[in-house]
């Protein structure tokens, strides 16, 4: 299973625009949750760290999270797809 790693910046695309790209970095982690910081576009932090849990993708394959919280259409990172 493809697992996120400390210290690597993830970032997915917005189902709404696709101009608009959401960046974390993964500053801490343990084996079910991921602490992140978002990054803003030039790639400082802006905000204060939050954790959210880790969950297998749906076919077991990769890790996910749900920084901004399920909700129709919400960002998804991926381990496997998005870092940058």
């Amino acid at each position: 299973m493809k697992t996120f790693e400390i210290g690597n910046v993830y970032a997915t695309r917005s189902a709404c625009d696709h101009d608009c790209i959401f960046s974390y970095r993964l500053i801490k982690r343990t084996a079910k949750r991921a602490t992140l910081v978002r990054l803003d576009n030039n790639g400082d932090a802006y905000g204060k760290p939050f954790a959210r849990g880790i969950s297998a993708w749906y076919d077991d394959s990769k890790e996910a999270i749900y920084p901004e919280g399920k909700y129709s259409m919400c960002p998804i990172l991926t381990a496997e797809k998005g870092v940058i």
